[in-house]
C-alpha cells in the first residue's frame, strides 16, 4: 500500500475517484463515483488542522469516511469528510499529507502533528499599505501582525515585518504561492510539509531593509486544545470546586451554535489568546457540588482561575499542587472578573470527602493528575 501510495501522482486538474467500502444504506461493499472540482488547504473536522485536501462531487456519508480514493488500479488518497450544508460534495486526504504522516510515524514511532510558523499575516494587496511599509513594486509578500511566544520565529520575526519569501519561493500579496501548472495555493502548505525541527529560508523586509533569517519549524499546540481525541478528561475537585482546563470541547458542549451560547470572555481565549510558556492552560471553575462549605459560590461558575493563595498558576497540575500543599490555616483562590473564593482549609478537606461520597465520585481528580501526585510522593519518600 506504500508503495502504491509513494507513486501517485497528483499533476492531473481533473480524475476520477473512487471510494469503495462500507456505506451507510446498505451491508455490501458500495463504490462511489466522483469528479475532481479543486485541490486547496481545507479545513480539518477531526484534527481541526487546515491541510491540502482534494475536493471531489461524490457523497461522503456515515460509512464510507476513512475508504481508500482510487485512481485506475492505484490508491489516490482517503476519503475524509464532506462539506456541511452542501450535497455530494466530499474531500479526500492526499498523497503528500498522507506520505508525511506515515514518515513521521515511521521515524519518531509516534505522531508527531504538522508544523507551523505560529504566524498570523495580513494580505499585502491595498497599495497604501505596501507603500506604508516601504514594500517596492517589484516585491510581494504578507505583513506578520502576531507571533506565538512558543515559536521559533518568536525570537528571529517582529511584527510588522514582511514576509517575502519561503525557502526560496515568492510569496504573493494574498498569501499564495505557485502550484502545479497555474494553480496557487497559500503558503502554509510548505510550511506543512515540513518535518519537525527541519529549517525554512525566510527572506524578509523590515523598515524598508531586506533581511534572511533561518528558522526552525514545530508543530504547535494552541493555549486552548481544539480536540481531545483518546484522552480522558482533567478534573481536580476541593470542596465542591470543580476546576478544568479550558478545551474547546469543553464549549462544544453548549450545542451546535456554541460561540454564540458559550460564555462569552472563554470562548474568546480559546479562539484568540496565545500560550506564553510551554505547558500552559486556562484552568477554569467549570461548576460547583452544593454543600454548606461552598454556600453563596454556586454562581461563579465559567470563570478563569487566576492564583491560589497569592501564586499564579500555570496549569491545572500547579492548582492541584498549591491547593494538595497548602500549609496555610484559610484557602484564597483569585478568579476572572475580581471574584475571590475564600475557604478555611482543613473544613474544606474534610468536606471535600463528603461531596465526593454524596456525588458518587471515586477521585477527587482525574487520573494523570492521580499519577503525577503518586510520583511526588515516591521522590519524597525517597
Amino acid at each position: 500500500m506504500l508503495n502504491f501510495l509513494l507513486r501517485i501522482s497528483l499533476c492531473f486538474s481533473f480524475y476520477m475517484s473512487y471510494c469503495p467500502c462500507l456505506d451507510a444504506g446498505g451491508d455490501n461493499i458500495s463504490v462511489t463515483k466522483g469528479v475532481v472540482s479543486r485541490v486547496e488547504p481545507t479545513q480539518y473536522v477531526h484534527g481541526a488542522t487546515q491541510l491540502m485536501a482534494i475536493q471531489i462531487d461524490a457523497a461522503i456519508n456515515p460509512g464510507n469516511s476513512g475508504g481508500p480514493a482510487i485512481m485506475g488500479n492505484k490508491v489516490a488518497g482517503v476519503a475524509f469528510q464532506n462539506l456541511s450544508g452542501a450535497e455530494n460534495i466530499g474531500y479526500i486526504i492526499p498523497v503528500p499529507v498522507i506520505k508525511h504522516f506515515i514518515a513521521g510515524i515511521e521515524e519518531s514511532g509516534k505522531y508527531m502533528g504538522f508544523c507551523s510558523m505560529g504566524l498570523s499575516c495580513q494580505p499585502t494587496e491595498n497599495v497604501q499599505l505596501r507603500n506604508h511599509f516601504k514594500m517596492q513594486p517589484h516585491m510581494t509578500g504578507v505583513l506578520v501582525s502576531k507571533i506565538n511566544p512558543l515559536s521559533d520565529a518568536y525570537g528571529v520575526l517582529k511584527k510588522d515585518d514582511i514576509i517575502l519569501e519561503f525557502d526560496g519561493v515568492p510569496i504573493a500579496n494574498d498569501g499564495t504561492v505557485p502550484f502545479r501548472n497555474r494553480e496557487r495555493i497559500t503558503f502554509d502548505h510548505l510550511v506543512s510539509m515540513k518535518k519537525p525541527n527541519e529549517t525554512a529560508l525566510v527572506k524578509v523586509l523590515r523598515n524598508g531593509q531586506e533581511h534572511a533569517f533561518t528558522i526552525t519549524l514545530q508543530p504547535l499546540q494552541p493555549l486552548v486544545p481544539v480536540h481531545q481525541f483518546d484522552k480522558l478528561p482533567s478534573y481536580y475537585i476541593f470542596a465542591g470546586l470543580v476546576f478544568v482546563p479550558l478545551t474547546q470541547p469543553y464549549l462544544h458542549e453548549y450545542g451546535e451554535d456554541w460561540y454564540n451560547t458559550s460564555p462569552r470572555r472563554l470562548c474568546e481565549r480559546a479562539l484568540r489568546e496565545l500560550p506564553k510558556r510551554a505547558g500552559e492552560q486556562l484552568v477554569i471553575l467549570s461548576q460547583v457540588l452544593m454543600d454548606d462549605i461552598n454556600a453563596g459560590y454556586e454562581r461563579l461558575a465559567e470563570l478563569q482561575v487566576k492564583k491560589v493563595n497569592g501564586i499564579e498558576i500555570k496549569n491545572l497540575k500547579h492548582l492541584c499542587q498549591l491547593v494538595e500543599n497548602c500549609s496555610r490555616e484559610s484557602l484564597r483562590i483569585d478568579l476572572d472578573d475580581d471574584r475571590v473564593v475564600a475557604l478555611n482549609y482543613e473544613s474544606a478537606r474534610i468536606a471535600t470527602s463528603r461531596i465526593l461520597e454524596r456525588h458518587r465520585i471515586p477521585s477527587r481528580m482525574s487520573i494523570d493528575l492521580l499519577s503525577e501526585q503518586n510520583s511526588l510522593l515516591m521522590d519524597s519518600a525517597e
